[in-house]
């Protein structure tokens, strides 16, 4: 029985699924829409929320404590990639820092929403292997 076992194993050591998660919410935050399973969906969803949550009141505190702005961004510089290198759809290729897009693009966006910034939409079953795929996306 997994009474009040937390998470998802995903067939891998602990520091693949760390490492799996932070490179999967990175992406997310960078491209704004992933492709991948949905287990692999489920499992990073809550994680990405949390960390809009934290961006979003690193920005409210900012005003009236700059200190506390800085520490939120260095929460989520802790657990987040540095960067990604981002290719759009004419093949220019550019290096996106993803804390600053995090802070400065994303948070702002959902200022006023209580929550739920995450959309999981399932497309069906992959040809290879008949895994169940999903669209994780940030909503408007």
């Amino acid at each position: 029985m997994r009474h009040r076992v937390h998470g998802r194993k995903l067939n891998r050591s602990s520091a693949h699924r760390k490492s799996l998660r932070q490179n999967l919410v990175a992406d997310l935050i960078c491209y704004e829409q992933i492709l991948t399973t949905e287990a692999k969906a489920r499992t990073i969803r809550p994680a990405a929320e949390k960390m809009i949550t934290l961006a979003k009141r690193g920005l409210e505190k900012s005003d009236a404590n700059p200190a506390a702005a800085v520490h939120a961004r260095r929460l989520a510089a802790a657990r987040l990639p540095k960067s990604r290198t981002f290719t759009d759809e004419e093949g220019v290729t550019e290096e996106v820092d993803v804390v600053k897009k995090l802070f400065e693009e994303i948070a702002p966006r959902y200022q006023a929403r209580p929550g739920g910034y995450t959309r999981m939409v399932k497309v069906g079953k992959r040809p290879g292997d008949n895994a169940d795929m999903a669209v994780l996306m940030l909503v408007d």
